[in-house]
């Protein structure tokens, strides 16, 4: 009985800890974390890199993000997709691999 008692008290314990984690703020210098954080932004975006993605999956980005009239789609030697499309009045022009958005 008390080794299921003790096995109960680490379980606890250790769901408290896992609990009580936060999501790191990204660093002021422009490193970025190897996993996209939600609802941050990358101020070094666009990020070179080897992109995955096919022509037609960074259309599809571009447009859940809100652009319209994407079009003209093109990868880059460095990995990032450049585009043409509209929201809010700016002209999308880039789509990373890590999945940034730059509008200009």
């Amino acid at each position: 009985m008390k080794k299921i008692a003790f096995a109960a008290t680490i379980l606890c314990a250790s769901t408290v800890a896992a609990l009580a984690q936060t999501t790191p703020a990204p660093p002021a210098d422009g490193d970025i974390f190897a996993v996209v954080i939600p609802d941050t932004k990358n101020p070094t975006a666009p990020v070179e890199g080897a992109n995955s993605l096919t022509e037609a999956q960074a259309k599809d980005r571009i447009a859940e993000a809100g652009y319209t009239e994407v079009k003209n789609l093109k990868l880059d030697d460095n990995g990032i997709w450049m585009a043409c499309g509209m929201k809010d009045g700016k002209a999308v022009s880039a789509l990373d691999y890590r999945g940034n958005i730059v509008a200009r």
